[in-house]
């Protein structure tokens, strides 16, 4: 198959092409910068708001798999042109091209719009899925983790040196590896399905965030404290980041937003077929593979 993905040279993009060239399919991804060339990839030159390159990326493809998107962003425009226009843009190409299949990765954050301007925005590109008249399915991921992401990778270096795992309040959560959930947005966009929102996770299930800061530890060989942190304190830490890096601010008032909300587990009654997909990576293999990475690139 020829397959059209958005968000390819990010970290959840790059499993997705990997999976998706060891299958056999062909991939045509876009890309705002020049990428070095690779076999059995189109590289396509452009971004979401550049329609004839949407146009190009989406043409004669079989699927798209539309990954791209902001998670982090000045403001609710920011947010909407990211977010909500980007998908939008995709959308309409697929439709002019008569597409067959429209796979949206979301986020856990749609369910609940009011808490964050990253999870309104997530919640209106779902509105323009459902909408589309596309044959779709939308993915809502949990926290994502693997090689390659460096989101997580703070969490994983404080334990490692500082024997501690600063954590948001108490709460529990699910996650899944990057390598799991490429393979079943792969699965949903080589085969039929019906209009569906899955939320995927791990065998593990929900955990608790102490739990989860401790699993961290086993991955780099530490015995760590988990320290759940005060909604107040991130709070104040977002405004000391914003007033340092301005804009390049990583934790801003609308990720501790989303953070503080004490239960970002999948739901099971939404979870994808077994017949379809099953996720193979247990959370501290899973982890381990990780800190391997990290390790690795010198990054721990």
């Amino acid at each position: 198959m020829i397959l059209a993905v958005t968000g390819g040279t990010g970290f959840v993009g790059g499993h997705v092409i990997d999976g998706a060239l060891a299958a056999g399919h062909q991939v045509r991804a876009l890309a705002r910068r020049p990428q070095p060339p690779r076999t059995g990839v189109t590289w396509i030159a452009g971004a979401l708001e550049d329609a004839d390159a949407v146009s190009a990326l989406v043409s004669t493809a079989d699927a798209v798999i539309h990954v791209a998107g902001s998670v982090n962003a000045p403001d609710r425009p920011a947010f909407a042109a990211a977010n909500i226009a980007g998908t939008r843009a995709v959308v309409e190409a697929a439709r002019t091209w008569n597409v067959r299949r429209f796979v949206h990765v979301s986020s856990l954050a749609a369910r609940e719009p009011s808490l964050s301007h990253y999870g309104w925005s997530k919640a209106g590109a779902e509105d323009v899925v459902r909408d589309s008249g596309l044959s779709w399915t939308i993915v809502r991921p949990p926290g994502v983790y693997g090689p390659g992401d460096m989101e997580q990778r703070d969490l994983f270096r404080a334990a490692r040196r500082l024997r501690i795992v600063p954590l948001p309040p108490r709460g529990r959560l699910s996650i899944i590896h990057a390598a799991d959930l490429a393979d079943l947005l792969l699965a949903l966009a080589t085969s039929p399905g019906d209009a569906a929102t899955y939320e995927p996770a791990d065998a593990s299930g929900a955990i608790g965030y102490t739990a989860f800061g401790r699993a961290i530890g086993r991955a780099v060989g530490r015995r760590v404290l988990p320290v759940p942190l005060p909604a107040a304190l991130l709070r104040t830490a977002a405004g000391a980041d914003r007033l340092v890096r301005g804009h390049d601010a990583k934790l801003t008032a609308d990720r501790v937003a989303y953070m503080i909300h004490p239960d970002w587990s999948a739901d099971p009654a939404k979870a994808p077929p077994p017949a379809l997909w099953r996720a193979r990576i247990a959370t501290d293999d899973g982890l381990s593979d990780t800190a391997r990475w990290y390790r690795a690139h010198g990054l721990l």
